[in-house]
């Protein structure tokens, strides 16, 4: 965990226990061939360290592949998905997918990725914090991936699966996927799954804007810190923290920010500069 990841759990965390709600953790981990060995396991005792303590079991995304397939096989029988021949190295010039395998794909033999026919129309929603934000998918992206090429099963598909499978009902996280949110939203509707609440913290980032996450900045936090980094969170999410909280626990520290939270003080950004 970074910075970063620490002030979205944070802002999730304390929206959820604000309103008496449930805090779910969820390992998005289906992408094997880039996962770090152990990673997760270090993720949820960086969390416990921190005082995020979530509700039920920390759940595995590569262990909940046939809820993905389910859905997958639903869009596949009402005509709304397709295979796609194309690459990443044959689309890396177009700035959306141009639709060259709605009618077939374009190459015979070729392994092929399952695509979600997108109509043109607007998705429009009103985020919590950023306010009503609007994206025609078709002109943004065009159709979109649900199952890559070397068949692995895409964010898109599982997240939405999971978050009406598990009961979600609002949604924090961080502004780099507000624009992803209205293609989420075109897959509930196809899905005729429920729509969640969403709102989107600033990104932290450096002073040029590049992403925190991928800046000399992205080092681990430090558990043996964990106070003053929690209380520099805090305030980056709009809380006022007394002095007082400095010399108190974590526990105090959590109790005290539960207890003043609004999200309409969270900054309406789509990022914040992290300063030295």
């Amino acid at each position: 965990m970074h910075l970063g990841s620490l002030y979205a759990a944070a802002a999730s965390f304390l929206d959820a226990r604000a309103h008496g709600g449930r805090w779910l953790v969820r390992i998005e981990d289906l992408d094997r061939p880039r996962e770090v060995a152990g990673s997760a396991d270090r993720i949820l005792r960086t969390l416990q360290a921190f005082g995020l303590e979530w509700d039920g079991e920390a759940v595995r995304q590569r262990d909940r592949t046939e809820l993905y397939v389910a859905a997958l096989e639903n869009l596949r029988a009402r005509n709304l998905t397709f295979e796609c021949s194309c690459s990443r190295s044959q689309l890396e010039d177009e700035n959306r997918y141009p639709g060259t395998c709605r009618p077939r794909p374009a190459a015979t033999g070729a392994p092929t990725a399952t695509r979600l026919k997108i109509d043109r129309g607007a998705i429009v929603f009103s985020d919590r914090i950023q306010g009503t934000y609007r994206q025609d998918v078709a002109a943004a992206v065009g159709d979109v991936i649900l199952k890559r090429r070397d068949q692995v099963i895409a964010y898109l598909l599982a997240v939405v699966v999971d978050d009406a499978e598990q009961g979600v009902t609002h949604i924090v996280r961080g502004a780099d996927l507000l624009d992803n949110t209205p293609r989420q939203i075109y897959l509930q509707q196809c899905l005729n799954l429920p729509r969640p609440e969403y709102a989107h913290v600033p990104v932290l980032t450096e002073s040029d804007d590049s992403k925190l996450a991928k800046s000399k900045r992205s080092v681990s936090v430090d558990p043996a810190a964990a106070l003053p980094q929690l209380l520099s969170v805090f305030s980056m999410l709009g809380l006022e923290c007394p002095a007082t909280l400095t010399r108190g626990t974590l526990a105090e520290a959590w109790d005290w920010a539960i207890g003043n939270w609004h999200i309409e003080r969270v900054p309406r950004r789509l990022n914040v500069r992290v300063t030295a």
